[in-house]
Formats: C-alpha cells, sequence, structure tokens
C-alpha cells in the first residue's frame, strides 16, 4: 500500500518510542493497527459493492436486450400466424363456396360426415367400473386401512403374533 521500506520503519518507530513513551506506544500501535484494518476492510466492500453494481448493470442491459429480442420474435411470430390464419380462411371459404355451389346446382344434399364413435351404450352400463388404484406403498404410508378393526380384534391379533 505505502512504499516504506525496513529502514524508514526503524526511523517512525524510534521517533514514535522518543515522542510517546514506552507505556503508552503499544497501546497507540494497536489503535493504529485496528483503524488501518478497518479501513481496508471498508475499502474492500467498497470494492466490492462497485463490483456488485457493475454486475448488476450489466445483467440489467442483458435484461433490457433479451426482453427486446423476446418482444420481437413475438410479433414476427404474430404476424406469421395471422397470414397463415388469413390465408387459410381465405382457402377455405373458396373450398366450401365451391362445394355449395355444386350442392346447390345439382339439387342433392351434401353428404354427411364421419359420426363420432359412440361406444356401446347398452354395453356401458352393463360393465363394473373399477375404483383408481392406489399403490400398496401410498396405502402404506399415509396409514389407510381397508378394514377397520375392532379393539378386540386388533387385542386378539397382537396375542396370536407375540
Amino acid at each position: 500500500m505505502f512504499d516504506i521500506g525496513i529502514s524508514e520503519l526503524g526511523v517512525i518507530g524510534v521517533v514514535a518510542l522518543v515522542v510517546l513513551g514506552p507505556e503508552r506506544l503499544p497501546r497507540v500501535a494497536r489503535t493504529v493497527g485496528n483503524l488501518l484494518g478497518r479501513a481496508q476492510r471498508y475499502l474492500a466492500d467498497v470494492k466490492s459493492e462497485v463490483n456488485r453494481q457493475m454486475d448488476l448493470d450489466e445483467l440489467r442491459s442483458m435484461k433490457a436486450n433479451v426482453e427486446d429480442s423476446v418482444r420481437q420474435i413475438q410479433t414476427s411470430v404474430a404476424d406469421n400466424v395471422g397470414q397463415i390464419n388469413d390465408e387459410f380462411d381465405a382457402a377455405w371459404r373458396e373450398a366450401t363456396s365451391g362445394l355449395r355451389g355444386d350442392a346447390d346446382s345439382s339439387g342433392e344434399a351434401l353428404p354427411a360426415g364421419p359420426q363420432p364413435y359412440l361406444g356401446d351404450a347398452p354395453n356401458a352400463r352393463r360393465t363394473r367400473r373399477q375404483p383408481p388404484a392406489v399403490p400398496v406403498w401410498y396405502r402404506r404410508q399415509s396409514r389407510v386401512r381397508r378394514h377397520a378393526l375392532s379393539a378386540a380384534a386388533r387385542a386378539a391379533r397382537q396375542t396370536r403374533r407375540g
């Protein structure tokens, strides 16, 4: 920190010994050491705070750049989706108007589209629905008992085991 050599420290020590005396010199040296330590810690804290602020500013600028990029991507995707929807709607209108025009001119009704499969309704009632399976490890862990035992039955069970 300071550019002081050994000889200069010796001269400072002799002058301090003469000025302060041997009784007060250790106490003053300890106080000066504590003050220098505090100053070094304070400077280190300020330096780390400045570094954190610089990093924070860099992160904020990176965040702003990323947000701008995301907004640009969102707008381009929204524009492309809107354009595709418009093209699809135009093609759909063109295709359906051609079908309606053909059906109207021939006098025939349009054929019905495929019907969804609804299952066998009478057979669906006959089948028994299974309750959802609960894993054994979960039942053991949560202490869910399937059969309730009375106190007498539990006592009898314990005497049989032990």
